[in-house]
């Protein structure tokens, strides 16, 4: 066994340049354990059922309603233009009480805003509508 006691010549103590990594690796051995129990644990902590996304093929039958809503905010009943709510709310109380009941389809356009088709939505609700579907396109193949 042997120990480094100095330079037989009498001076300075040489230095040492290597750098000790062991306790870097060490620490970060203990930081990646840590990181990869307690991911699991905070991404799913809270159990909830999420809503799946389908894509189903609708058939449109011809007693369904198709009302859109153009950019203006406009509604148009099939191609006709509904003045206002409560001309497109006495049409649908004629609709809702059809034995059986169609279906109300809003085809709205990308570029306008919520609020032509919360009125439509509305205006389905206060007519007592039962079923209210959105038309949209399909995507693009691939993606």
């Amino acid at each position: 066994m042997s120990m480094n006691v100095g330079s037989p010549d009498g001076g300075d103590d040489a230095v040492i340049s290597a750098i000790n990594t062991t306790p870097l690796v060490d620490v970060m051995l203990v930081m990646l354990i840590i990181f990869l129990i307690t991911i699991p644990v905070v991404t799913t902590s809270v159990p909830v059922t999420l809503p799946k996304e389908r894509v189903e093929v609708r058939e449109t039958k011809p007693e369904n309603i198709i009302i859109s809503v153009d950019t203006a905010n406009n509604v148009f009943w099939y191609d006709q233009k509904v003045t206002n709510v409560e001309a497109l709310v006495d049409k649908l109380k004629k609709v809702s009480t059809v034995k059986p009941q169609p279906e109300v389809q809003i085809r709205g356009d990308l570029a306008s805003r919520y609020e032509g088709v919360g009125k439509v939505l509305y205006a389905c609700q206060r007519a007592g509508i039962v079923k209210v579907a959105f038309i949209t396109e399909p995507p693009a193949l691939g993606g």
